[in-house]
């Protein structure tokens, strides 16, 4: 990237000029800064760090400054703060904010003008101050503002809207106090308040049933009906804002916009956006995705409107902006996260093809992007099955993710992984020739909680139907410790994907289970650990399921599962193992009684004193009353569990 010259820097002696008592030299120097900063991250970020906004925004404070100077100052300052969060804060930190609203009452209509244009550039940042419409002076100040006949106060209340309405409380009383109908009739403006109105609405109804009722129900539905009428416009940005509203109404309510040929007419009308060359075109995959996203329904209209072929038409003109990339990916992400004919139409186009060469690209969004895309295409069983994802094309670029310097790109691709690595082949000699396994052992022990979650759900799925010499490769780079340190780790969720990990690792064949009494016991005494103090029901049903497969085993291990749960049988107390079978879930209950049919099999030589233990502790009695279990995996388990013991003699 190529650094500005020394020539082209700001000078201290700006500074000097700004600070003049000369109100014509001050003048000059706001609008040599107002002028070299305009469109210019690198001269704004120049400009702030050698402290000209304190010097330019000292000129509101000034009770001297003519109007002109005020408006060029404040022009500057908006200027700083466009785009730049580092603007906005140096602008904030400066104290020009209560000034820039206190202008907004100036006399002189181009103060008010350039005060209000220069807080809505400071309301489009993640870092302005949030409004509290909770304050009645607050409010009534908003609702001034949507109501004033000058366009910049309106959209600078429209600009607050956006930037401050995020729960649902600020919601509701911006619907009691009249802001949605303000905000309603700006439609009937000028085309910026007609699609300010459009872009902030979803702000108040969004996720909120009650404020998309009242909406829908504005002068009689004329005005959602006035929206629908917007996607017909012949300005594309109004088209866009108003199928994102409106696909903001169907997501909250269930009640509105729900036929079947208006959702047709939606996906029509976002396809025909995705054609816009400007930004509208990068914003419409998005909407899109919002609009498909977690609906099979939706997907299928979409599927029938020829979406997949059209994105794929798009993605062959070269070259594409990185938010164009970014968009199109998460939408054929969304469009192939459910239905196996999207996933072919996918593949036999060989939009592959364009995914996989993006996993290299320049831009961590769309390498991210790239990789969720690959995580909907690699769930199609049949596509696994015929691995059609483990070769060398997919897997080396995949793996080379995982050190990418982005936390983002790092666990899209170990959740891409984690569907590869499913590809029901007894050896993934691919994947480990690219280092994979290295690779995913090395991140289940990062810092970050998700790296370390999502690479432990990589190597459960690893050894998912795997085979004995990619079971012993991973466990000499992991080590038992390890595992057992990832079984205690302090985030519930690691630790139940930890335990399913063993539970892949001991299921099989008794050298399997042997993997569990490595290192003297250490995997076998952390789920013990886990198990009576666990805190999460998913980690009990994962911890149980690992003591069913090795007691599956041998005697020796049967033992060993028997003293884990049983310390104290020959004394009589009870053990811990009662709060599974009495637990409310349907799966603990099941997996509990799992790990007794397991230490119970009449083919073992110590199962009859196992049973007699069994007895003394009230778990066959417990087992019993299990027979009228409400759920009928659990009950069946149960009855074949005493039949079972009852080989034995019934007692």
């Amino acid at each position: 990237m190529p650094t500005p010259s020394a020539a082209n820097l700001p000078s201290d002696h700006i500074l000097d000029r700004l600070s003049s008592s000369d109100s014509e030299i001050k003048l000059k120097a706001v609008r040599e800064v107002k002028n070299q900063i305009i469109g210019n991250r690198t001269k704004k970020l120049s400009y702030i760090k050698l402290g000209a906004v304190p010097a330019v925004a000292a000129v509101l404070a000034d009770s001297d400054s003519t109007p002109n100077l005020i408006v060029q100052s404040v022009a500057a300052l908006g200027s700083f703060a466009c785009g730049v969060d580092a603007g906005v804060s140096a602008v904030l930190d400066a104290g020009a904010f209560p000034h820039l609203i206190r202008l907004l009452s100036s006399s002189d209509k181009k103060v008010v003008d350039s005060a209000a244009r220069s807080l809505r550039m400071i309301y489009q940042s993640k870092v302005a101050p949030k409004y509290d419409f909770f304050k009645q002076e607050d409010m009534q100040f908003l609702l001034s503002l949507l109501d004033s006949e000058n366009e910049n106060l309106t959209l600078l209340g429209v600009g607050i809207v956006i930037h401050s309405c995020e729960t649902s409380a600020e919601q509701n009383i911006l619907c009691y106090a009249g802001a949605l109908e303000k905000l309603t009739s700006l439609l009937g403006g000028s085309l910026s308040q007609r699609d300010g109105s459009l872009d902030s609405l979803p702000a108040i109804i969004k996720n909120n049933p009650e404020a998309v009722c009242k909406f829908g129900g504005l002068h009689c539905g004329r005005v959602l009906s006035s929206v629908i009428q917007l996607t017909k416009d012949r300005y594309p940005r109004t088209r866009l804002l108003a199928c994102l509203l409106l696909i903001c109404v169907m997501n909250s309510s269930s009640s509105h916009l729900q036929a079947t040929g208006f959702k047709k007419k939606l996906i029509h009308v976002l396809l025909e956006l995705l054609d816009d060359s400007g930004p509208v075109g990068d914003e419409a995959s998005f909407a899109f995705s919002s609009l498909i996203a977690k609906k099979k329904d939706l997907q299928k209209l979409a599927f029938d409107a020829n979406a997949i072929d059209k994105f794929h038409s798009l993605l062959q003109k070269r070259p594409l902006q990185p938010k164009r990339l970014e968009g199109m990916f998460l939408a054929l992400a969304d469009l192939c996260s459910k239905l196996e004919c999207c996933r072919s139409s996918f593949l036999s186009l060989q939009v592959l093809n364009i995914v996989v060469e993006a996993l290299t690209h320049d831009d961590a969004s769309v390498r991210t992007a790239a990789c969720i895309c690959l995580i909907s295409v690699s769930r199609s069983v049949k596509n696994l099955s015929a691995g059609c994802f483990m070769n060398e094309r997919i897997v080396f670029p995949l793996v080379r993710l995982l050190s990418d310097l982005s936390t983002s790109v790092q666990v899209a691709a170990l959740a891409a992984i984690s569907n590869i690595v499913v590809d029901f082949l007894p050896h993934k000699s691919t994947f480990m020739h690219c280092g994979g396994i290295k690779e995913l052992v090395r991140l289940s022990k990062a810092m970050d909680s998700s790296l370390r979650l999502n690479a432990v759900r990589a190597l459960r799925n690893m050894l998912f139907l795997t085979d004995k010499m990619c079971k012993e490769v991973l466990f000499v780079e992991l080590t038992a410790s390890s595992m057992a340190s990832l079984i205690c780790d302090p985030e519930p969720s690691v630790q139940e994907q930890a335990l399913a990990l063993v539970r892949n690792f001991v299921d099989g064949c008794v050298y399997s289970v042997e993997y569990a009494f490595a290192e003297d016991g250490v995997i076998l005494n952390a789920v013990g650990r886990e198990l009576r103090k666990y805190s999460k029901v998913e980690i009990g049903i994962q911890g149980l399921y690992v003591l069913s497969n090795i007691a599956s085993g041998n005697e020796f291990h049967k033992e060993a599962v028997m003293q884990l749960l049983f310390p104290q049988a020959e004394s009589g107390s009870q053990s811990f193992f009662n709060q599974f079978l009495q637990s409310n879930d349907n799966q603990l209950r099941a997996a509990a009684i799992w790990v007794i049919t397991n230490l119970t099999f009449p083919g073992s030589p110590g199962a009859f004193g196992r049973i007699v233990n069994l007895r003394s502790l009230g778990i066959v009695s417990q087992i019993k009353k299990m027979f009228n279990d409400p759920c009928m995996d659990v009950k069946l388990r149960a009855r074949i569990a005493i039949e079972q013991i009852n080989t034995f003699g019934d007692g």
